[in-house]
């Protein structure tokens, strides 16, 4: 079983970024992961923007509920903070997430994005409020989940998904961090409860992942065009794919390393 890709996403609910390697420290997870979060604005909060601590996913957007955010192609730069937004190619933003004047930006473009969007019917949020760019880099994390995770998939599951739908699924549909290869379709759910080898860490896989409409949206065009919810209930009677985990020794993971129990 080898590592076959590996995403962070530096803001929540946006574009995921491939890496050639990671690094996964114990209560964190991987730093840079939803380091950064689009916060409804709330007047009872009057912290530092940087500082926001970890709340419910109902605080923030997120494209369950505004699959139009899909569209976006939003790349963080590590070195110098900037965030970049384009939509077809076309630069829509430049913001630096490390000035109040940059991170005021992103507030404002996104505010104005969700008001030429609609939201799901699902929606858990539906509120068009300013929102608020909240977190730093590696030090704050907003995960759906307080408690701190990473996430698992398989390649041959998504593979198998594929064959049912009869038409290739892009794997971002998961929003994973790791894609496992070697390993056969839904193989990795009998991992729970285990503790497994990943580079030179060492990891728990903690539990199965429940998935939300967000996978019917293609990553790239925020449009809902496959009902893999749908088929996932009718083929296997859940909901799941892939495997939460929970960093128990720190250490590096790179694309080409094993995974074993």
């Amino acid at each position: 079983m080898k590592v076959k890709q590996l995403f962070i996403h530096p803001v929540k609910g946006l574009t995921p970024l491939a890496h050639q390697s990671v690094t996964l420290k114990v209560g964190y997870g991987i730093p840079g992961d939803r380091s950064f979060a689009l916060m409804y604005k709330q007047d009872e909060i009057d912290v530092d923007s940087t500082k926001v601590p970890w709340m419910k996913k109902h605080n923030f957007i997120m494209q369950n509920d505004w699959h139009g955010l899909a569209a976006l192609d939003c790349q963080y730069e590590e070195a110098s903070g900037i965030l970049r937004v384009k939509r077809k190619g076309v630069e829509l933003l430049i913001g630096d997430t490390k000035t109040e004047i940059g991170r005021d930006r992103i507030s404002t473009f996104f505010t104005g994005y969700l008001a030429g969007i609609y939201p799901s019917l699902a929606a858990r949020n539906g509120k068009r409020a300013p929102l608020q760019f909240v977190g730093m880099f590696g030090e704050t994390r907003y995960p759906d989940r307080e408690a701190v995770h990473i996430s698992l998939v398989s390649q041959a599951t998504i593979d198998n998904l594929s064959q049912l739908a009869k038409q290739e699924i892009d794997v971002r549909r998961f929003r994973p961090n790791i894609v496992v290869e070697g390993v056969p379709a839904w193989k990795e759910f009998d991992w729970v409860g285990q503790e497994m080898q990943l580079g030179s860490a060492r990891i728990e896989i903690t539990a199965r992942i429940n998935r939300c409409l967000n996978i019917d949206v293609h990553p790239e065009t925020g449009e809902r065009d496959i009902g893999l919810l749908t088929l996932l209930q009718k083929q296997f009677h859940h909901t799941q794919t892939g495997v939460l985990a929970k960093v128990i020794s720190n250490g590096d993971v790179a694309i080409g390393d094993n995974l074993h129990l």
